[in-house]
Formats: C-alpha cells, sequence, structure tokens
C-alpha cells in the first residue's frame, strides 16, 4: 500500500494545500498553514450492499416543539428562542474580554439550583474561576467545575453516570484529542473535539456550550464548518468604553435567527435590560444639532437609538471619515447621494459619525435618519427632541419603506415620541412619484413622511428647526 503524503492546511479556512506556502490562495491568510496528519483513506465505488434501508417520511407529519429549560437569565433566553433545547450545541463567541465566561457562568449558576450543571475550563485554571465566582456572588452554587483539556478524559466523565443538564467547555479551542498529530487549536482538532462533543450532547441528552475564540476581524477563528456543525452561533459584542454588551444569535435551528439580547456589565456581573432603548437614550440631549433618533429593529425587538453626525470644515486634502457603529460605505453612498441628487458640497468636510451607546447597526432603514444626522450637524438646525427618523435611501435619492413600521412606531410612542418622519407608503396601483408633508398620525404619534431626499434637505434650512 503506497503511503499516505503528508497534508497541510489552511487554518483560517480549512483549504487543503500539497506543500506548504507563506500565503494560502483560497483566503489570501498569510503563515497561517501548518501541516496535519495526512487522512485516511476512504474507500470509493460503495455500492447498496450493507447498508441499511432509511424510512421516509412526508411533510405533512405533526411534532411536537422542542422542550425548553429556562435559565433565569431572560435576554440569553430570548436569544437563544424561548429557553434551551437538550441536546442542542450552541457555539458562544465574542472578543476577548467581553464577558463570554462571565454569562456562561452566570447562566450555569442559575441553572445548578435544578439540574446538574458542569462548567469544563482550558483556559483557566479551577482558582481562577472561583475567584471569578466569588466576584460575582456566585460561589454557594452548586456547579461542578473541572480544568481538563484532554477530549478523551472529558468524554468519559460525562459519559458516565447521570446525565447532566448543561456542560460548558471553556473553549473549543484548547481541547485536543490525543489520536491527532497536529496541536490545540487547528483545524483538524477543533473540527475532531467539536464533533465529538456534539455527538455524546446529542446521545446523553445535554445542552452543550462551546466558546469560541475570534480573530481581529471579530469572526470564530478557524473554518466555518464549526458554525455548520452546532445548533445555534452566537456572537457576544459590545464596546470596551460602554458598559452595555449585545448577545447576537446569527444562526438558531430552534428559534429567530438575528434576536439580540441587551446586558449591562458592572460590578456583579452581567445583567439583562428589558427596556434598552430608554437605556441607550438615556444621557439623550435635545436642541444640539447632529443627534437623531432612529427607530430600528434587532431581530424581533424595536430599539430606539441615538444617532450622531459632526461636519467639520477640513484642513486636510482628503478629508476624515470616522464611523462608529455602521457600516462607512454606506455613509459613503449617503454622502454622495446628498451631494449629487441635492447639491451639498459636504465632500471636502470632516465626517463623523456615531451611534451612541456601543451598538452596531446593520440595517439600511438608518439611511434617513443618517442623513437626518448629517443635514443638521451641517446647517447647525437641531432635530426636534420628541422626533423619530427611519428609511432606506436609494442612489437616485428616493426614500424607500422598510419592514415593520408598525413596530418602529409602538416603540417611539411607548418611549413619548410625538412625531416620526418616515418614507411615503406606496400602493401598487397608484404611479410612483414624489410627496411629502404632514399626514395623519397612527395613534398618539403624528407623521411626516418624505419621497426624496431633497424633501429632507427642505427641512433643515440654517435658520429653521426640523
Amino acid at each position: 500500500m503506497a503511503k499516505n503524503s503528508p497534508r497541510y492546511v489552511c487554518q483560517e479556512c480549512g483549504a487543503t494545500h500539497v506543500r506548504w506556502a507563506g500565503k494560502c490562495e483560497a483566503c489570501g491568510a498569510w503563515n497561517s498553514i501548518t501541516e496535519e496528519a495526512p487522512a485516511e483513506s476512504v474507500p470509493k465505488g460503495l455500492s447498496g450492499k450493507g447498508g441499511r434501508h432509511i424510512d421516509f417520511v412526508g411533510l405533512d407529519g405533526g411534532s411536537e416543539p422542542p422542550p425548553r429549560r429556562l435559565t433565569g437569565i431572560a435576554e440569553l433566553d430570548r436569544v437563544c428562542g424561548g429557553g434551551l433545547v437538550p441536546g442542542s450545541a450552541l457555539l458562544v463567541g465574542g472578543d476577548p474580554g467581553i464577558g463570554k465566561s462571565t454569562l456562561l457562568l452566570q447562566a450555569v449558576a442559575a441553572l445548578a439550583s435544578q439540574a446538574t450543571c458542569i462548567y469544563i475550563s482550558g483556559e483557566e485554571a479551577i482558582e481562577q474561576v472561583r475567584l471569578r465566582a466569588r466576584r460575582l456572588g456566585l460561589q454557594g452554587a452548586p456547579v461542578q467545575l473541572a480544568s481538563a483539556t484532554a477530549l478523551r478524559d472529558i468524554v468519559a466523565s460525562l459519559d458516565h453516570g447521570e446525565s447532566p443538564a448543561v456542560v460548558v467547555i471553556d473553549s473549543i479551542q484548547t481541547m485536543y484529542l490525543d489520536s491527532l498529530d497536529s496541536a490545540p487549536g487547528t483545524v483538524a482538532q477543533v473540527r475532531s473535539c467539536a464533533s465529538e462533543l456534539i455527538r455524546l450532547a446529542k446521545r446523553r441528552g445535554f445542552t452543550l456550550f462551546l466558546v469560541g475564540h475570534v480573530t481581529k476581524d471579530g469572526q470564530i477563528a478557524g473554518p466555518r464548518v464549526l458554525e455548520h456543525m452546532v445548533d445555534t452561533v452566537l456572537y457576544f459584542e459590545g464596546e470596551r468604553g460602554h458598559p452595555f454588551r449585545i448577545l447576537r444569535s446569527v444562526k438558531n435551528r430552534f428559534g429567530a435567527t438575528d434576536e439580540i439580547g441587551v446586558f449591562e456589565m458592572g460590578d456583579a456581573g452581567l445583567a439583562g435590560v428589558a427596556n434598552p432603548s430608554a437605556l441607550f437614550l438615556a444621557e439623550r440631549r435635545g436642541n444640539v444639532s447632529g443627534s437623531c433618533v432612529f427607530a430600528g429593529i434587532e431581530g424581533s425587538r424595536p430599539m430606539l437609538v441615538e444617532i450622531q453626525a459632526l461636519v467639520a470644515p477640513s484642513a486636510l486634502g482628503t478629508p476624515r471619515r470616522a464611523v462608529i457603529g455602521w457600516d462607512g460605505g454606506r455613509l459613503a453612498m449617503v454622502l454622495a447621494v446628498l451631494d449629487a441628487r441635492c447639491g451639498l458640497a459636504l465632500a471636502g468636510n470632516d465626517v463623523y459619525l456615531n451611534v451612541a451607546g456601543g451598538l452596531r447597526i446593520s440595517e439600511p432603514a438608518a439611511d434617513l435618519a443618517v442623513a437626518a444626522a448629517l443635514l443638521s450637524s451641517a446647517n447647525d438646525v437641531p432635530v426636534e427632541a420628541d422626533l423619530v427618523v427611519f428609511g432606506e435611501i436609494g442612489l437616485s435619492g428616493e426614500i424607500r419603506a422598510v419592514s415593520q413600521m408598525d413596530g418602529r412606531l409602538k416603540e417611539a410612542t411607548k418611549l413619548g415620541f410625538a412625531q416620526a418622519l418616515m418614507p411615503v407608503v406606496r400602493r401598487q396601483s397608484s404611479p410612483a412619484g414624489r410627496t411629502s408633508g404632514k399626514n395623519a398620525g397612527v395613534g398618539s404619534i403624528g407623521i411626516r413622511r418624505v419621497g426624496h431626499v431633497q424633501d429632507l434637505v427642505s427641512l433643515f434650512r440654517p435658520g429653521g428647526k426640523a
């Protein structure tokens, strides 16, 4: 039998190469290719003999919804789709020090009084985890704690005796399987260790939390195959200078995706925020130019945040563009539309944009609020303190309708806002045209509709008030 030749695998994307190279041709990463043990030969030409017959069923069969186990942390239960599903695997990623271990330690401490919970740390010693528990006031919780990295020992311990309810592995990059020759954290080790743990969790029926490291771009380190293997992928994000943390669901086989949970970091750990809109707007000052309130949607939750903009004359040949919490390319598009469609000379100014509170916004519905903040700062015309803004801007300058407008208006009404600046809602039978003006309100909130960015510019004339 011919000897299997070694293979070289990129640790960023998982691409296989026949020889070592300094740069991966698949993803462009440098110094990410390492040698791994040769893969076992796979038999080819399998026939139908010797296989077990598979029973096929239709789509119209009834099935019970999966049972849920509540953690007692409302924001975590919301992101997970209403609680933890036994036998599911959840991957939690985030920047170092953002609070992943703190959140999971609080979750297992809250669940330990109801069922058996195990916390296995591969990065910290037992005394370090106990020190964090004492700081959070959780030292009395009956959590079973261990510090281990050998996957064979972990599987043997979890597969013995009564099955636990929740198991936390912190982190998957520190686990290693002794049957592989590669180092911990490599593609082969992460894939094999995660596969064994997920298989054990589904067989024994416990909920598995895997903590994953992230790269400098904020993505979970290693190939995307790890995210495909688990049932739920959660990202824990936030700015270090702000106490707010966002737990975002980007994949969930048992619930809605793009759901978020809002937490506030304090001396006693992470506390869920039931009304994040009021918290993000708590320090807002009225009658200041360049400040606008955006009514957004995060998952199924409407959320109001403050968007701040500063337009100042530039002393440089190339004006600065600084963006925090929004897409820089989207800001460039909005500035280009204002210049080309409205004749504004904003290209020669420095532009600074910030989403207050450390929240990151990705939906196009924030275009109109960003444009309003830019015009308010450029003309020194404050936006009315009781006004919320939302809408998408097209390249021709039209204001497009967005989804879930009723939910945005209800959230604004609940927080005491009296007016909303929003797109024109056109019926399919009506001809396309540009309209503006003040329309009748929905409930107790008045609505002003704009159909083009020129209508928005007219609201921010110098010396006026939008």
